[in-house]
């Protein structure tokens, strides 16, 4: 689902300044439209996990915006390993 700004502030609990911050920062990074930027439940889960780091575990935002880079070179790689997987079946068939 993709929602504006204000419905991702509802949804996420954000006070707009942080909200702009963390988009400064790249920590969270909104789809570009013609109409504005959208944001998408992954966006919502993403505000979650970071406000969890600074909550929850204490991480400072050096610390947040390296555990950010890592979570999201764990995912590029999963992408790639599982297209790599598929590419080697399609050409076992």
């Amino acid at each position: 689902m993709r929602m504006t700004k204000q419905e991702f502030l509802r949804s996420s609990g954000l006070q707009v300044r942080t909200l702009e911050l963390w988009i400064k920062q790249e920590w969270l990074v909104p789809e570009e439209t013609p109409a504005g930027i959208r944001f998408g439940d992954i966006d919502i889960a993403r505000a979650q996990f970071i406000r969890e780091l600074k909550t929850d575990i204490g991480a400072n935002d050096e610390g947040i915006g390296v555990i950010l880079h890592l979570v999201d070179q764990l995912h590029g790689m999963r992408r790639a390993l599982a297209a790599l997987h598929a590419k080697m079946q399609d050409d076992d068939d």
